[in-house]
């Protein structure tokens, strides 16, 4: 049943649509070539236009022309026309916004002009507008021959309605498409930029419905005895009406993604990207103009319901996409009324295709398969949204429930308690290892709530400030609370003005940095960056215990010296083991470069007092941090550590502690700010950990707090985090 009707020179199934396009290219091939992309120049080495009805190189005057192509009734007319002066003929063009076919309406225009309105000769053929007199009642009126573009539309539209079609119409409810359009938009924002468009997503659920649709991608031709064949594509090329204005106008062009079975979403977003880059640079390729087995058209873009858009030779099916709208008796409902009714946006999508290969039932189950992916069916968004790398669980299609024996605001109440005890275990604090995080007691499904439920309002009791939200703002505050890039664990805090401190701060909206303040962590990353680098290539085969893919704790530390330096602290003293601590020296304590590398090269002063270790940078240091942005300074040292890694951390609180008794500012006069930083299996597998921790509370002991960076690269020495130990952290003791 498969057969290839395309040639070489069969220009108008190998372009279709594309037609005009083409020769508007050649047109400026011809004038200058160097302002034709370079792609096109091989094309154009043997390519001739294809005749037009348009033509007319006889010279003989518009009485002769025959856009209908029908030689019988263009003569007959042409003749009335000569024998009678009375008899008038007319022409006009409406070209649809979705490609749609040339109407006839009447227009009169005597068939034989007056002289001073005859053709011009063929020196002279360009002007193709010209003005006649009806001397029967003195009206002017203009008679535009169509020539380039639009008469190319006119042959395509001639053509197309050889192609015996029918159409199927299905409404889709658009809630789910939304609401999880959001969800990935948002992400994007805050990691890769870009955004996904409604078309987007629904051009990539014909995509996948085509898997279990084959033949709608199929399109009609004749074999080489001129008998009706099928032709059966080895991919799925799907065409992109792409409303594009050139120097002549204002016309669509269709190009294509190819083999887009095959690909992800996200390779198919890309790759949808790049053809409208590609099509608003005037960037299109013959490659990219060709070979389309099925088109996607916009109309809903303008406004439009549903159209009927013609189908061109060499396709079997175009798809159309209609208005995001209320279905049109809900449309002067207010918002509080349609999400209590749970009304959604509907999209009406269509199937036009070829009744000759193709039957109504088949093109009906196919508009049924894609509502269904558009609806989640076989993890479609779930595809989606791993295709990305959106680390959450998309928004699941389910019926409204109703308000059952407990009220759904004591439901929202219990919600905003779980994602504040359990929020941290959906937080995206992974690089390494991309999952979908998810937990059951942050499914709003959980909760007896639902997706009808976003739009809705209820008393939140001051929460975010405020007394009344809608569950999706709720959410939204919590998952940028909780669940982003930071997991905040405290709910085990027995003080419930600490837990309401905590909740303060962090339960808002939060701001970027500005743009100084980015370009300040950027320069601080940098020189993290470069220092290993430096390390890497100069010193080869030493032993030097790199930070490289944990640089951002260098900004990281610098936040918290700059903080300590707004509350006027006297001193911050920093403890840690040997991963990064000459990254540490340099680019924190500020420790110059000249005399890190002469320690590092082993050039010690033999005054002091050395350990046995295995590597030369056991001392401690000390400088002093400056703030950037705004007035403060404070001391920051560095303390020295023994090789036995976590053993340190008593002797940095001892240190601390006296610090404080010599200053002596008090009981509560903790000035002085200890920061350990840790690796995360020695913070989790030795006890002095443990045992430290235990006196931070006593008397005689307690130096007002400690901050704990833990630094956690995964491996802990040769051991994987699930065979280290049987917490979820490793600061879980």
């Amino acid at each position: 049943m498969s057969s290839s009707s395309s040639t070489p020179g069969d220009r108008s199934v190998q372009f279709g649509p594309n037609e005009w396009l083409v020769e508007e290219i050649y047109e400026q091939f011809l004038a200058d070539p160097a302002t034709v992309d370079p792609a096109w120049h091989d094309f154009f080495a043997d390519y001739r236009p294809a005749p037009r009805g348009d033509d007319n190189p006889s010279g003989d005057n518009l009485g002769n022309d025959n856009l209908s192509g029908d030689n019988g009734e263009a003569s007959a007319t042409s003749q009335a026309a000569i024998s009678d002066p009375g008899v008038w003929r007319s022409r006009t063009r409406s070209v649809s916004g979705d490609g749609g076919a040339l109407a006839a309406a009447s227009r009169p225009v005597p068939a034989t002009p007056p002289a001073s309105h005859r053709a011009a000769p063929p020196a002279s053929r360009a002007a193709a507008t010209r003005q006649t007199a009806d001397h029967r009642d003195g009206l002017e009126q203009d008679t535009t021959t169509l020539r380039g573009a639009a008469a190319r539309v006119v042959a395509n539209m001639e053509t197309s309605l050889a192609v015996p079609t029918a159409t199927s119409v299905r409404a889709v409810p658009a809630k789910l498409l939304a609401d999880n359009r959001i969800v990935i938009n948002n992400h994007l924002k805050r990691t890769r930029g870009g955004k996904i468009s409604f078309t987007h997503l629904i051009g990539y659920a014909v995509v996948r419905a085509m898997a279990d649709f084959p033949q709608m991608n199929r399109h009609y031709t004749t074999d080489e005895r001129g008998k009706p064949a099928v032709v059966t594509p080895e991919h799925v090329n799907l065409g992109l009406a792409i409303d594009l204005r050139t120097s002549r106008g204002r016309n669509l062009v269709v190009a294509s993604v190819k083999g887009a079975e095959m690909m992800t979403f996200a390779q198919f977003w890309q790759a949808y990207e790049d053809l409208i880059r590609k099509a608003r640079d005037g960037g299109l390729t013959a490659e990219d103009l060709t070979d389309t087995t099925i088109s996607l058209t916009n109309p809903g873009t303008i406004g439009t319901n549903l159209s009927v858009p013609r189908l061109m030779s060499g396709q079997g099916t175009i798809v159309g996409v209609g208005a995001l709208e209320y279905p049109a008796a809900f449309q002067g409902a207010s918002d509080q009324a349609l999400a209590d009714m749970a009304i959604s946006k509907i999209i009406t999508l269509t199937s036009t295709y070829d009744h000759r290969i193709i039957q109504g039932a088949e093109s009906g189950d196919f508009l049924r398969r894609v509502h269904g992916l558009l609806l989640g069916q076989d993890g479609f968004y779930d595809t989606l949204f791993a295709s990305l790398r959106v680390p959450y669980e998309p928004v699941r299609w389910v019926q409204d429930i109703p308000e059952g024996e407990v009220d759904k605001t004591a439901r929202v109440l219990e919600l905003i308690d779980r994602y504040r005890t359990r929020g941290h275990l959906m937080a995206d604090t992974d690089p390494l290892n991309y999952r979908q995080r998810k937990h059951p007691d942050l499914d709003v499904l959980s909760h007896g709530l639902t997706l009808w439920d976003l739009d809705r309002t209820f008393a939140v009791g001051g929460f975010a400030g405020q007394t009344h939200m809608h569950l999706r703002d709720v959410l939204g505050v919590l998952r940028d609370a909780y669940c982003r890039n930071v997991g905040l664990e405290y709910m085990h805090i027995l003080e419930p003005d600490e837990r309401q401190w905590l909740q303060e701060r962090v339960e808002l909206v939060h701001n970027k940095p500005t743009r100084v303040e980015q370009k300040y962590i950027l320069s601080k990353l940098n020189a993290a960056e470069s220092f290993e680098t430096f390390l890497q290539t100069k010193y080869v085969g030493q032993k030097r215990f790199s930070l490289e893919g944990a640089e951002t704790v260098i900004p990281l530390l610098d936040a918290v010296l700059d903080k300590a330096a707004e509350y006027e602290l006297d001193e911050v003293v920093l403890a840690m083991p040997h991963r990064g601590r000459l990254n540490v020296l340099a680019n924190v304590v500020g420790k110059p470069y000249s005399q890190i590398f002469r320690e590092f090269e082993g050039n010690l002063d033999p005054g002091q007092a050395h350990g046995s270790g295995d590597v030369k940078y056991h001392l401690g240091a000390e400088g002093k941090y400056f703030r950037m942005f705004g007035d403060g300074e404070t001391k920051v040292s560095l303390t020295a550590n023994p090789s036995h890694l976590e053993a340190v951390d008593p002797v940095l609180e001892g240190i601390v502690r006296a610090k404080q008794d010599i200053l002596d500012k008090g009981p509560e006069g903790f000035t002085v700010l200890p920061v350990a930083l840790h690796g995360d299996a020695a913070f989790a597998g030795q006890g002095v950990v443990a045992e430290t921790l235990n006196l931070s509370g006593l008397a005689g002991y307690r130096t007002g707090g400690t901050v704990h960076v833990v630094i956690n690269n995964q491996l802990g020495f040769t051991t994987a985090p699930e065979a280290a130990r049987s917490t979820v952290y490793p600061t879980d003791v």
